[in-house]
């Protein structure tokens, strides 16, 4: 069941839409692209997901074979000679970040994995208060 905008003009969706957005992801059509083989701006392909739920089912798949037109083309691309293997990793990762994005963490510890250690010396002035403190004496 859809739900139809009361604001603003009307929506120009059709149905068979569905079709032709699962059609343009086999071909491994970019969101963009779908939106301009459709001849709308890329919020109405979002707003027509979100109020229509077979198009929201649709472009799923759009685009989940997007992503499988993509890998085979890499699968293929690494038995060619010349395939630019550093612009498929960028061209993968940003078009599907949730299954090619390298995640690095960086953690820092103290001794024997503790908490670190942080002094801060901060508007000393070079003297005697300075040297005692250096030399660990607080007096």
């Amino acid at each position: 069941m859809s739900k139809e905008s009361t604001i603003g003009r009307p929506s120009s969706y059709d149905p068979n839409y569905c079709v032709r957005i699962v059609e343009l992801g086999k071909q491994g059509k970019s969101l963009t692209q779908m939106a301009c083989e459709l001849d709308v701006h890329r919020d109405t392909i979002y707003e027509w997901a979100n109020v229509h739920q077979d198009f929201s089912d649709a472009l799923t798949r759009a685009r989940q074979w997007s992503q499988s037109w993509w890998e085979d083309a890499g699968q293929t691309g690494l038995l060619t000679p010349g395939f630019n293997a550093s612009v498929y990793n960028k061209m993968i990762s940003c078009r599907f970040p949730a299954d090619y994005t390298e995640k690095t963490k960086t953690e820092l510890t103290g001794a024997d994995g503790g908490a670190l250690k942080v002094d801060a010396v901060i508007g000393l002035e070079p003297g005697d208060a300075y040297r005692r403190m250096l030399e660990g004496d607080a007096g």
